[in-house]
């Protein structure tokens, strides 16, 4: 499967680096801290711009994102839940990463949609738990590029700076995860404390 993307974002370019972004978000056969590392690899011995595969693959990102935000508009939790759970082996997703996303909807509002674009596997989640919770269209494509051009500008450039090491790549993602998850630990952790002062303060 890897083998035959590569070879098809090779053949068509941009217009293969989008699809196989779109498709990346609806259905992960090989997740984008993979594909866009890549694609910045391919600048290095092809005709193809940085500045290029990443408008590309924003994209391809947004429409996927569109048309899971369009999903979500269309379910609900429990029909989502048994969506995954007879076939979330295939996706690689869990009712876990549907709920975590759906949490962090809930608690953070708009620029959740922002932050988890910057997350592995929650960033292609977040949103469905923004569809149902019915957050304006233009909102969503809104918080959802900034977030997409962040993540995609960092991953393809790091792809097109180690060049033919461009797996290095996922080293530095794993890193990255664990150090995001155990700062927005830390971040929550403070802000409930702030919160239970506060509310002691006006008592």
């Amino acid at each position: 499967m890897k083998d035959w993307i590569f070879m098809f974002m090779e053949e068509y370019g941009y217009i293969g680096i989008m699809l196989v972004i779109a498709l990346e978000n609806l259905f992960p056969p090989i997740p984008s801290e993979i594909v866009l590392p890549f694609g910045g690899f391919m600048t290095t011995r092809t005709g193809l711009t940085v500045p290029g595969v990443v408008l590309a693959s924003t994209l391809g990102s947004v429409i996927g994102a569109v048309i899971l935000y369009s999903i979500g508009r269309l379910v609900n939790v429990d029909q989502l839940e048994r969506f995954i759970g007879r076939w979330g082996h295939i996706l690689r997703v869990s009712k876990k990463d549907v709920r975590t996303a759906e949490g962090w909807f809930i608690r953070y509002g708009n620029w959740t949609v922002f932050f988890c674009r910057l997350i592995p596997v929650v960033r292609s989640l977040i949103s469905i738990p923004a569809g149902m919770a019915r957050m304006g269209l233009a909102s969503f494509i809104l918080y959802s590029t900034m977030g997409t051009l962040v993540w995609n500008t960092i991953l393809v450039s790091l792809g097109a700076f180690l060049g033919a090491s461009w797996e290095e790549v996922l080293q530095y993602v794993e890193v990255y995860k664990s150090m995001f998850y155990l700062l927005f630990g830390v971040a929550f952790l403070a802000a409930a404390v702030w919160y239970i002062k506060r509310r002691r303060t006006f008592r």
